[in-house]
């Protein structure tokens, strides 16, 4: 299929959390690991020339830690993002219509949440001229700063099901 992609789609799950006594779910921070992990997934972005117009990021705070240190590594060209916090919560059918509100001048939008949310809407929205390895390795798991590249032709408000087609899966890692 020759499809012509004119929009990025990226989904990425925070870094490795910690789990303090007495912490709520949503308050729990990063831990160690996430701190020193999380500048690689921005820098993985840049490397690759994914530079985001538009982020979304979940309300849990090492969604919002995660967020931090990829506009960190970003520097002037990171968005400011919209901390949405229906994100935390949301099912894979609500994700999916929280992006549908994404304007259409949005070019490359990340959204950086949590699982099992994004894996599910990563393989819902993956259509079938999708790099089948990218398919493979996301459905296998998505461990902590997995992050799917997703290319459409159609407008994030009609995003559903089999409308993008998935160009990489990668967990970056410092080297």
């Amino acid at each position: 299929m020759n499809t012509i992609h004119s929009r990025k789609l990226i989904l990425m799950r925070h870094a490795k959390a910690d789990y303090p006594l007495g912490v709520a779910d949503h308050d729990r921070p990063l831990a160690a690991r996430g701190h020193r992990e999380a500048p690689a997934a921005g820098a993985w972005l840049v490397e690759n020339d994914l530079i985001p117009d538009y982020i979304i990021c979940s309300d849990a705070l090492r969604a919002r830690a995660t967020c931090a240190w990829v506009l960190s590594e970003l520097g002037e060209k990171g968005p400011t993002p919209y901390i949405d916090s229906r994100i935390f919560t949301a099912g894979v059918s609500q994700l999916c219509s929280i992006i549908n509100e994404v304007p259409d001048t949005v070019s490359c939008l990340l959204v950086i949440g949590h699982q099992p949310v994004l894996q599910e809407l990563a393989l819902r929205l993956a259509a079938m001229d999708s790099d089948e390895e990218a398919v493979y390795e996301l459905a296998m798991n998505y461990p902590t700063l997995g992050t799917t590249v997703l290319e459409t032709s159609h407008p994030y408000s009609h995003l559903d099901a089999r409308d993008a087609r998935v160009t990489h899966f990668t967990a970056p890692r410092p080297a």
